[in-house]
């Protein structure tokens, strides 16, 4: 009997690893995911460093609001241009492109800090070259994705991405607290330049061959239009977009709450913001691993989530203690993620291969444009009545979204996603 138990104990664990982790038995997006992994701890790092840096420069929740306003705005506004340019493109020499300029970016921006030369507008000129590149590279990787593993394994893909994206979240701030309190933070910009040399290589040394590549559409009058129309005509994507917007104007302005939560709720420094960085990533991880055990994406599981979201960050703007608070924010990590990586494959699943260049950008334009809008409107709120004002706009606001949009699709009929 005992045997039998650890058997069948085994068998559930391999079955699990299996569901989890199908996408890496693909080499061409295994080398993307530990590429992915190097780089994006690298990302976080600068992140941080920079938020921190702004800080020490104005200590100001405007300014900070501002910088990530500027980061996001040319998606906002180049964002369908974009879009239109992913479609009729080589997607992984996109890529390759967009990497070389974001660790050059990086490298200026970590030159011009350690000389001492460094000013606010030079960080916000900066921030808004990697906006222009992050016009092109955010909606290429996520449908490069499909090209690498094929539609069937594009929700544990896309999940197991997001365990990459969250765990560099959890990594990289921790790291950026321990760098900038020895090195400073020059040097953690100048970590970043170097860590995208390990997606350069990842994304040179695949095999095209075996890429399931989507014709390139000919360029042709109307085509933005022509997205912008078929988005729009699809219940089940015009819904999901809809909930992205609201979560993304008003619920995921971490880098504008969480700093002012460290520096003026809790009374901490740099290590403080890497620790409620970091907590946020690591519920991140939990959700991502979580939803890669998932095969189907549904419109009622991103409303479940989006209600669940709105939830937990109540519940973290009610937290006494800086220990109890690290627990709400891991669970508005998880809450977040798991709703993210819902709305993203809901996307990309439902949309036509022709167009899911132009959809992710649309996407793209509202998941990070919206950041613009709701950034500098929550660092006013936080700097008048406190960080945990944050917390409580981005919980009331999903909350609202989920039961509205929870009344306009009942009784509506979607195709079943694959």
């Amino acid at each position: 009997m005992g045997r039998e138990r650890t058997g069948g104990a085994l068998a559930l664990v391999g079955d699990w690893r299996r569901r989890t982790f199908s996408s890496l038995t693909d080499p061409n997006y295994r080398a993307y995911f530990l590429g992915s992994a190097v780089s994006v701890s690298g990302t976080w790092m600068q992140r941080v460093a920079q938020d921190w840096l702004v800080l020490q420069l104005t200590h100001s929740g405007v300014a900070l609001g501002t910088a990530s306003a500027l980061q996001f705005a040319p998606v906002l506004f180049l964002g369908a241009w974009g879009g239109a340019v992913i479609d009729r493109v080589d997607r992984r020499r996109l890529l390759l492109l967009t990497q070389l300029l974001s660790a050059l970016l990086a490298a200026v921006l970590g030159l011009v800090t350690a000389t001492g030369l460094v000013t606010l507008w030079m960080v916000y000129a900066l921030t808004l070259g990697l906006g222009v590149v992050t016009v092109f590279d955010s909606p290429a990787r996520q449908t490069f994705v499909a090209e690498m593993v094929g539609t069937d394994k594009v929700i544990n893909a896309q999940s197991l991405y997001s365990t990459v994206h969250n765990g560099g979240r959890l990594v990289g701030p921790a790291l950026a607290g321990i760098v900038i309190g020895w090195l400073g933070v020059a040097a953690a910009f100048g970590i970043n330049a170097l860590s995208f040399v390990a997606m350069i290589v990842a994304l040179a040394s695949m095999d095209v061959g075996a890429l399931r590549r989507v014709p390139p559409t000919p360029r042709a009058p109307r085509q933005i239009r022509e997205g912008m129309a078929y988005l729009w005509g699809q219940a089940e994507l015009r819904v999901s977009l809809l909930l992205v917007a609201v979560v993304g104007v008003f619920g995921q302005n971490f880098r504008v709450v969480l700093p002012l939560l460290a520096q003026e709720t809790y009374r901490g420094g740099a290590r403080s913001y890497g620790y409620l960085t970091a907590a946020l990533g690591l519920g991140a991880v939990i959700g991502a691993l979580g939803s890669a055990t998932r095969s189907r994406s549904s419109l009622r599981g991103l409303l479940l989530t989006c209600l669940a979201f709105g939830g937990v960050n109540l519940l973290a703007a009610a937290t006494p203690s800086f220990a109890l608070a690290l627990a709400a924010i891991v669970g508005i990590g998880v809450t977040n993620i798991v709703f993210n990586t819902v709305a993203r494959t809901l996307m990309v699943i439902a949309s036509d291969p022709p167009m899911r260049g132009r959809v992710m950008a649309l996407y793209n334009i509202v998941f990070l444009g919206s950041t613009p809008i709701g950034g500098p409107l929550v660092g006013w709120a936080c700097q008048e009545w406190g960080a945990r004002s944050g917390f409580v706009i981005a919980g009331l606001t999903a909350a609202v979204a989920a039961a509205a949009m929870a009344g306009t699709v009942r009784g509506e009929r979607f195709p079943a996603n694959p």
